[in-house]
């Protein structure tokens, strides 16, 4: 049931709102700390008008788990499936995922791989979604002439890796990071990336190089 007017969606608030309220909680505090009570308050929002969105709490985990794969799964299939050239403007836009949360948020994943240690329903759908990501990072390989069970064998490395990053809170200097880059591709793909593509990528997360930097000054001087 909706609301049925400006009005009263004062009130009661929206499906968008609590829903969103849900997902922060999550993620500060984990799925135990999203219940109606607090999300009410969270919002300045009567109880009650939480059942004019949701069936029930279960509903909203629903929502939630929903979301988060149409966040950080389509999110990463469709940049396996984005445009490139070569294997390593592909393996870049895949890179991207991992510096723009808007295409995969990490603290999201993490909430809910830590959501999956007490439900066996989520971790059902963890299995799904790894499954899914692995098989498209394959496919991405195989579309840039890579054996089938290489292709694997390197989309899976990439995205293990990279689960071992959300699972351990790594943290990294976004300059540490750049730096990795290059050795990383090379690795995942055998190739070494030109520098025309690693720019590209600098460009994209509004990363400048250190070297880049003192020559431009140089220039100006």
């Amino acid at each position: 049931m909706q609301p049925a007017d400006n009005h009263n969606s004062k009130w009661k608030g929206s499906r968008e709102a609590w829903l969103n309220a849900a997902f922060e909680l999550l993620l500060e505090s984990g799925v135990d700390s999203v219940r109606i009570l607090p999300l009410a308050k969270r919002l300045n929002l009567s109880r009650t008008s939480f059942y004019w969105f949701f069936k029930d709490r279960e509903a909203l985990l629903d929502a939630l788990i929903e979301r988060w794969r149409e966040k950080n799964t389509q999110g990463l299939v469709q940049q396996t499936e984005a445009y490139a050239e070569s294997i390593v403007e592909a393996i870049l836009n895949v890179f991207d995922c991992w510096l723009n949360s808007e295409l995969f948020d990490s603290q999201l994943e993490f909430a809910m791989r830590s959501w999956a240690l007490q439900s066996s329903e989520v971790s059902r759908e963890i299995d799904v979604a790894d499954e899914a990501r692995i098989e498209a990072l394959t496919r991405m390989f195989v579309q840039h002439g890579y054996e089938a069970l290489a292709a694997n064998v390197r989309g899976r490395t990439i995205y293990l890796t990279q689960i071992g990053y959300i699972s351990m809170k790594t943290q990294e200097a976004l300059e540490v990071r750049m730096r990795r880059i290059p050795a990383y591709v090379e690795i995942f793909t055998g190739q070494a990336p030109p520098p025309r593509e690693l720019r590209r990528f600098h460009a994209r997360h509004g990363y400048e190089p250190e070297g880049n930097v003192q020559e431009r000054e140089n220039i100006d001087k």
